[in-house]
């Protein structure tokens, strides 16, 4: 069709949701993947598969490839071999390298953005407004630091290979952050993925392929927490950078101690938002913001707000209405503005935490249970806890999901304590 007829036609473009493009990827494979190691897919030596869901519906994705001990020290030597060659080439060279795989996840960022909100129920405008930009922001960003490297940190080299274990809650972006900065730095990557939620890791690979990114130097094996111990154990990595709960961070701890591996763990969090007086206007859309912001499914996300005694009973009023007021739907829903948690499993935990919150003098405020229009995926209520003090189980653990808790508290000495 020439412009002057689509001109005439007027017809429209495929929505920014539409997933057609991500269905059709996934049926071009078959909806079956390997791991990516030494510039190929492979099929894993000795665990099998697992499948992934999409949370919103319940209903399977893909089946994936579970990594063993074997896959990983294959991909730990593909990315060895790789080391020399790749830290051989000049900064501006890697820095094109950098460059392309920006421009080329730019190019297929629709794809990738409806993809990211299948494998993982995060809204649709959160995964395409938000996480796949800053993903392309991150690559330009680190492309320029390969060419600094020299002037801006002179004497220093890189570590070699670098074992990345990510979690599901930012999958493309968390992947970025790692990989831009170890590339940029003339590292080779073994990256593993978090379980539920892989698939656009390896889309990312495919995209290594498309601009010719060196075999070896970006490798992704899939599995459980099996393959993470497996890379985190490896001899010949000199790193491990792992993002994802405490408990697993002090295990990671645990199994480098004795040995040289260079770490950088980021953990869970309880984080607090203490509210003075002069700025209460704020607290309803804040807190809010925590349930609608990817399910509460994030460290930083001020899940415990402190707001003064007196004012708690009008507060927890204001803020129940707006929590009641959130739309919960499917994530590829553009109207969604708080879709499903990951899984079945993270569901019950938000469920088993509000239980024991009230068993411990807590009350629900609003939510607390899943929603009665949805009968399919892994939707739970956004959540208000008004806790009597903040030694409550709720305002202590890290629930991970769309539970905020409201202490009050007598004056700053006592918040703060």
């Amino acid at each position: 069709m020439s412009i002057a007829e689509k001109f005439v036609a007027m017809e429209y473009g495929p929505a920014p949701e539409d997933p057609k493009e991500a269905l059709s990827w996934l049926d071009v494979h078959g909806r079956r993947f390997g791991h990516f190691i030494d510039g190929a897919w492979r099929q894993p030596v000795a665990a099998g598969y697992f499948e992934t869901a999409d949370p919103s519906t319940g209903e399977r994705l893909a089946t994936v490839a579970q990594g063993s001990a074997p896959d990983i020290d294959a991909a730990v030597r593909a990315a060895g071999a790789a080391l020399s060659k790749w830290q051989g080439l000049a900064p501006h060279a890697r820095a094109r390298y950098l460059y392309a795989l920006a421009r080329t996840v730019q190019k297929h960022s629709r794809r990738l953005a409806v993809l990211e909100t299948m494998d993982n129920g995060k809204p649709i405008r959160e995964s395409r407004d938000i996480d796949i930009p800053l993903v392309i922001r991150h690559f330009y960003h680190h492309a320029g630091w390969a060419q600094l490297l020299g002037q801006e940190f002179p004497g220093y080299i890189a570590c070699g290979v670098v074992g990345q274990i990510i979690p599901w809650n930012f999958p493309l972006l968390m992947l970025a952050w790692k990989i831009a900065p170890a590339l940029a730095t003339g590292n080779t990557v073994v990256l593993k993925p978090a379980e539920f939620t892989p698939l656009t890791a390896l889309a990312f690979a495919e995209i290594c392929q498309e601009v010719g990114l060196p075999a070896g130097v970006v490798n992704i094996v899939t599995g459980d927490g099996s393959t993470g111990e497996a890379l985190v154990r490896h001899p010949d990595v000199a790193k491990i950078a792992f993002t994802g709960s405490t408990e697993v961070g002090r295990a990671i701890r645990s199994a480098t101690a004795t040995g040289h591996k260079r770490l950088s763990l980021e953990l869970g969090g309880k984080s607090a938002q203490i509210f003075l007086p002069d700025a209460l206007e704020r607290v309803t859309a804040i807190a809010s913001s925590v349930c609608t912001s990817h399910a509460g499914q994030g460290c930083a996300l001020g899940t415990r707000v402190f707001v003064p005694q007196e004012h708690k009973s009008d507060l927890l009023g204001q803020m129940a209405a707006a929590f009641e007021r959130i739309r919960v739907g499917p994530a590829d829903d553009p109207q969604t503005q708080m879709g499903p948690v990951i899984s079945a499993g993270q569901r019950a935990r938000c469920e088993h935490f509000v239980t024991l919150a009230v068993q411990h003098g807590a009350r629900v405020a609003s939510g607390g249970r899943r929603p009665k229009h949805l009968d399919r995926g892994y939707y739970f209520e956004p959540t208000l806890l008004d806790l009597p003090d903040n030694s409550n189980p709720a305002a202590q653990e890290e629930i991970f999901g769309p539970v905020v808790s409201v202490i009050g508290y007598r004056d700053i000495d006592h918040a703060a304590d």
